[in-house]
């Protein structure tokens, strides 16, 4: 077992497990896993963010993938496989994450040769500097007072830390606050209280993002670009150490899965396909737009769990943008012009709303009144009560039509058993 750092499983132990841990590997007897491995009792060598660059080893013949790899991370962890040994005459990836097309496409911008589709503009790096020095979290003193620290050869650990400390502290807090004034928003039911503060834990985030790639930025354009600028390396040094520090965490909405027990799972084959690496390939897109990120937006992750559980309803030459007109525009538009429903759900639990009377006939209607704007799935809906259950579901989940029912009834405080 392969990984970096150590890592606190106190169930397993009250000691950190390192990679030379005797109760993860108990064989190394003080050897490099990268050695031990070479030896023909190891076969299986399990790796977490370790040996996806730079590992040789001939005797690889077979991968198991269980997470995500694009571009040219998906390319260098793959292609571990590919050095001759004797004997070896064939390898297999077994991937349970990544689609043989995002492969594909990742193998062929490398296949041959790399173009890059536009150059870098160095510029890029004094741009990101501006926006962070911006934000006012810091000043031209501070930024000097960690550098003056970092490059003495005489400092301590202490003077480190009385240098970046304050800037640090100050950010937290705000965090804090922030996280505090959004907690008390929202069980006060005050949308724009929650909203300015969601806000400001996002612009926090971000700001710590923006430092990230501001340093990974000017990692690689140095190398080939002379700056020539103190101020934009002693933001690279000032970054460098305020991020570690910067433990803001991120408030996340949705269900608690914490208690949930895989009891049993199914693997099926989807058939062989075949990946000709040969053929037009994209180019490398420049860097651009560095620190212009935004935390992910909820409405976009709803989107995309209606188009997933659509998927399993409707059959057919049906688009992912027509399921999603259908449902989330057209039949859950029509729903929201009901008044019964709205005061229904202004009145009752979701649970009670659920098992309403009027909902299951509301959705026939609506089903009825789309037949002409949409044929091929107003059929498939009104011959089908699975159809039409799942139509529901996806409605009162992610389509969240309960919660706008409830804006438009007027939400009443005490939800009481009115259907």
């Amino acid at each position: 077992m392969a990984f970096s750092g150590e890592v606190n499983d106190p169930e397993s132990g009250p000691d950190p497990f390192k990679e030379t841990s005797k109760e993860l590997n108990p064989n190394l007897n003080g050897r490099e896993i990268r050695e031990a491995f070479k030896l023909p009792e190891h076969h299986i060598l399990l790796v977490a963010n370790k040996f996806q660059t730079g590992f040789d080893q001939p005797l690889l013949c077979g991968m198991y993938v269980d997470r995500r790899l694009a571009g040219i991370q998906a390319v260098q962890t793959l292609s571990r496989l590919n050095r001759a040994y004797p004997g070896k005459d064939t390898t297999y990836v077994l991937d349970f994450v990544n689609s043989s097309d995002e492969i594909l496409t990742a193998f062929r911008t490398y296949y041959q040769t790399a173009e890059l589709a536009d150059v870098t503009d160095p510029n890029l790096v004094f741009d990101l500097r501006a926006k962070l020095d911006a934000t006012g979290h810091y000043d031209e003193f501070e930024v000097e007072r960690v550098v003056k620290v970092e490059l003495d050869e005489k400092a301590k650990q202490g003077d480190l830390i009385a240098a970046i400390h304050p800037v640090a502290d100050r950010l937290l807090k705000s965090y804090k606050g922030a996280q505090l004034r959004w907690q008390n928003a929202t069980e006060a039911k005050d949308e724009k209280a929650t909203k300015d503060a969601q806000d400001e834990m996002n612009a926090l985030l971000l700001f710590k993002n923006d430092m990230g790639a501001f340093l990974r930025l000017y990692s690689f354009l140095s190398q080939i670009f002379d700056y020539g600028n103190t101020a934009i390396e002693a933001r690279s040094i000032f970054y460098r150490r305020l991020i570690p520090l910067l433990d803001f965490g991120r408030q996340r909405e949705g269900v608690d899965v914490s208690k949930i027990v895989l009891t049993h799972h199914r693997l099926y084959s989807k058939g062989k396909t075949p990946l000709v690496v040969n053929g037009e390939s994209e180019k490398l897109p420049p860097i651009t737009e560095t620190g212009s990120g935004s935390v992910q937006e909820k409405e976009k992750a709803l989107l995309a769990e209606i188009v997933a559980k659509l998927n399993d309803l409707f059959q057919g030459d049906v688009t992912d943008d027509d399921q999603l007109v259908y449902v989330n525009n057209v039949i859950k538009g029509k729903l929201l012009e009901s008044e019964t429903l709205a005061q229904q759900a202004a009145n009752n639990s979701k649970e009670q709303f659920s098992s309403s009377p009027d909902l299951p006939k509301a959705i026939l209607d609506a089903i009825m009144d789309a037949l002409d704007a949409h044929t091929t799935m107003s059929n498939q809906a009104l011959s089908s009560k699975r159809v039409q259950q799942g139509l529901k579901d996806v409605l009162l989940g992610p389509g969240q039509l309960y919660e706008l029912l409830r804006k438009k009834g007027g939400c009443q405080e005490a939800a009481g058993d009115a259907l």
